[in-house]
């Protein structure tokens, strides 16, 4: 006799309702606006608890309004679905239904499980919209109306690369300009404050403290540039490859459309990939894009780094010059201040060069034929990478960089107590007798000038010439700011 006991299959509860997908009906939170495509995920992966970032969530928003419009357009989607999707799709982008997005990072390599994610909250809340039960999939379906001519294959990557760009053009280049132009001030404040250079961490020749900080702010510059080349990088987007590139199930005008309304909506110049089965098999734009912000944190720790070095002490360092306090720097040194923001931009570097590993190695190993399975992976770790960039630059700036100052006293005694001015001896009195009177200021702790004098080896006139450390320095004009 056939078994009719039901009582182990999905019912309607106060705490659950029921829904169904490819695979059969599952028991779904009841208040939860997604479905069993995406309970399953939920299931299948509880992994890290870490989620896509909110940024990435609120793109995909985006595409799924600019498709809908575009369906609309070309008459594969009436309007009172249109209008539906594109109410529910605005709401994902502004936040309002974040939490509806519980899929771990470590899932699916294409990101299905969160595009389908997607999908569902936005066919649900359409479904509410339109007064019908939730997990009706009336009046829009998750996958017939929503993802009409879009498969996750090119759907994902494309809201990878907005979302990035996004970060890159409002957050990123703004904290770097940011910096710059503090660092900048600082190069035109401390331009007469001459210090001691130094090469294999030793003393060399002198050096005006404000051309060590134009060169930071050099570093800065070019870092701007480097961001604005990762943003041209990520400027071509798959949207319309549908599953290996071909377009198979869409519209041939769709990405187009698409792809023009996700330009008025971001506000940035996006256009439809050349060759949809690169874009869709290999991640080399994502990879050129990270190179370039490791780039920019190697940089970013190289300024950080000397200007940890140069306030070190405050009496048995370096203290060239002096960083703002901000907090107190042992829990048993009384009076003890350590340069935390320095120390916190040298982890967010760490960090950044790290994830440049982490997208490198899952473009590399991951893209298979006609699609890359680490994307959810590589989102994750660049959006990081932005995300803690720009706020370090931005608080770097704010707590460190803009309140800083010289010890201009320690960098002329520093300067006074080496032996480099022997250097502009040397053309006056050839290598080898300046390296004779350099060793012997050394083991006399004699000046060099006192030195000159007593030998008698230059005139009064001679030895202020050769061993004046301004003209060592060879100033050319103060740079300029990026113009």
């Amino acid at each position: 006799m056939q078994n009719t006991d039901l009582s182990d299959k999905p019912k309607r509860t106060a705490q659950f309702r029921v829904e169904s997908d490819s695979m059969g009906p599952l028991d779904v939170p009841a208040d939860a606006l997604y479905g069993a495509s995406t309970q399953r995920a939920v299931l299948n992966f509880p992994i890290s608890g870490y989620r896509l970032d909110r940024s990435l969530i609120h793109v995909l928003g985006l595409v799924k309004s600019a498709a809908a419009e575009a369906n609309f357009e070309l008459g594969l989607l009436d309007a009172k679905r249109a209008a539906l999707i594109q109410e529910a799709a605005a709401e994902v982008a502004d936040g309002t239904l974040d939490a509806h997005f519980p899929v771990d990072i470590f899932q699916t390599g294409s990101g299905t499980s969160s595009h389908m994610n997607l999908n569902e909250v936005i066919a649900n809340r359409c479904s509410q919209l339109a007064g019908k039960l939730l997990g009706s999939k009336d009046p829009v379906h998750p996958n017939d109306h929503v993802n009409l001519g879009q498969s996750s294959n090119d759907v994902f990557p494309t809201a990878v690369h907005v979302a990035l760009g996004i970060q890159i053009h409002h957050s990123l280049l703004p904290a770097l300009a940011k910096l710059h132009s503090a660092l900048f001030a600082k190069s035109s404040e401390f331009w007469e404050i001459l210090k001691i250079g130094r090469t294999h961490l030793m003393d060399a020749t002198p050096i005006r403290l404000g051309q060590v900080f134009s060169g930071f702010a050099r570093q800065v510059e070019l870092a701007r540039h480097r961001a604005n080349s990762a943003l041209l990088a990520l400027r071509e987007l798959p949207l319309g490859g549908t599953a290996v590139g071909t377009g198979l199930n869409r519209h041939p005008d769709f990405p187009r459309l698409a792809i023009a309304r996700l330009c008025r909506s971001t506000g940035l110049p996006w256009h439809e990939a050349s060759n949809h089965f690169e874009a869709q098999s290999a991640k080399d734009g994502i990879v050129e894009a990270s190179g370039h912000l490791k780039t920019i944190a190697t940089s970013l720790f190289k300024v950080a780094n000397d200007i940890r070095w140069l306030a070190s002490g405050p009496n048995a360092g370096i203290g060239e010059i002096e960083l703002p306090a901000r907090q107190p720097g042992s829990s048993i040194m009384p009076g003890k201040v350590n340069p935390v923001l320095c120390e916190a931009m040298l982890q967010v570097c760490s960090r950044v060069i790290g994830n440049d590993a982490t997208v490198t190695w899952a473009a590399a190993s991951l893209s298979n034929f006609e699609l890359n399975t680490g994307q959810p992976v590589i989102a994750h770790a660049m959006a990081e990478s932005l995300h803690l960039l720009s706020r370090a630059c931005d608080v770097f700036s704010s707590g460190c960089v803009e309140n800083l100052s010289p010890n201009a006293k320690r960098c002329q005694q520093g300067l006074e107590d080496s032996t480099v001015l022997a250097t502009g001896l040397a053309p006056i009195l050839g290598f080898e007798k300046a390296s004779a009177v350099a060793l012997k200021s050394v083991a006399t702790g004699k000046t060099i000038q006192s030195l000159c004098e007593e030998e008698g080896l230059l005139s009064e006139e001679e030895l202020a010439t050769a061993s004046d450390p301004f003209k060592m320095t060879a100033p050319r004009a103060r740079p300029n700011p990026e113009t």
